[in-house]
């Protein structure tokens, strides 16, 4: 694809929802556009405000707490996997409230706890445990969220 093509196409991706650097230059480099090129057409990118890390960061800190369940941890990671800088991680993750990241935590594991057929404490608090990590909450969190649930109970 010509240079120009492969900019419009990116351009248009980049207006439909946010997107990073490393998500364009895979398609750049899926489309066979020289590596000169596609350094080219991200520079672009970023000067037109088509593409902004911060602002992408932000949007899929937002998106994953909200809608898919996802803690800190978890969000971390899969930012660092699409190469976005440590400083654009942890800022949009300082905009997540709080006792909003503590309810939606005690949301998920009500939710858990009501599907776990062991009525063994120990066993429940270790599969409630187990959950909290796989959605990438932080540990401390997750213990003093069970225990309020688990004390609420009794």
């Amino acid at each position: 694809m010509d240079y120009k093509k492969a900019l419009y196409k990116a351009a248009a991706l980049c207006s439909q929802q946010e997107r990073c650097v490393s998500e364009i230059r895979k398609k750049l480099v899926n489309w066979e556009v020289s590596d000169e090129e596609t350094n080219k057409a991200i520079q672009f990118l970023i000067e037109e405000k088509y593409i902004n890390e911060q602002r992408f960061a932000e949007f899929y800190v937002r998106d994953k707490f909200r809608f898919n369940g996802w803690g800190k941890i978890k969000i971390k990671y899969h930012l660092k996997q699409k190469e976005i800088a440590n400083s654009d991680i942890e800022n949009a993750l300082a905009e997540i409230n709080s006792s909003d990241y503590f309810s939606k935590l005690a949301e998920l594991l009500q939710g858990k706890l009501k599907q776990i057929k062991n009525k063994d404490v120990w066993q429940t608090k270790a599969a409630l445990a187990r959950f909290g990590q796989s959605r990438g909450f932080e540990p401390h969190l997750i213990f003093q969220c069970i225990d309020e649930i688990l004390n609420a109970d009794n």
